[in-house]
């Protein structure tokens, strides 16, 4: 098998073909969840937080960057919590839940055999099933 083939075989496979495709749209719900934490949560968030340049503040000879570290810390909560409402929140308001279908069989009382709904007998013991009542509309 020649090389080419092989990685032919390997790239059309199903596994990688999917997770191509969940790069590239994670990549796209990235740009989503940083534009609305950058322009709609941040701007409220500025309200709350002490003015000035505190995102530079260091500690210590060391230059330790305390700032930074509580910003990174604070911008990953932020992201969090948005990408927690958008998955989790609307996403289940998409996916709502329809009624499962009605059944199309049911079983006889004598036998516990399954048969048809509108079977008027029992194929495995041929006694007499009760109608069914009629289903509202």
């Amino acid at each position: 098998m020649s090389v080419l083939s092989e990685f032919k075989q390997f790239a059309l496979k199903g596994n990688v073909v999917d997770l191509a495709v969940a790069v590239v749209i994670g990549n796209a719900f990235t740009s989503i969840v940083n534009a609305v934490v950058a322009d709609l949560v941040m701007p409220v968030v500025g309200l709350v937080l002490p003015g000035g340049d505190w995102r530079n503040v260091t500690v210590t000879p060391l230059q330790l960057r305390l700032g930074h570290l509580l910003g990174a810390l604070l911008d990953f909560i932020i992201i969090a919590l948005v990408l927690f409402i958008v998955v989790v929140k609307v996403g289940s308001l998409w996916s709502r839940k329809e009624a499962p279908p009605p059944p199309s069989t049911r079983v006889c009382p004598e036998c516990r055999e399954t048969v048809p709904l509108e079977a008027r007998r029992c194929r495995a013991c041929t006694s007499v099933l009760e109608p069914l009542a009629p289903t509202p509309a």
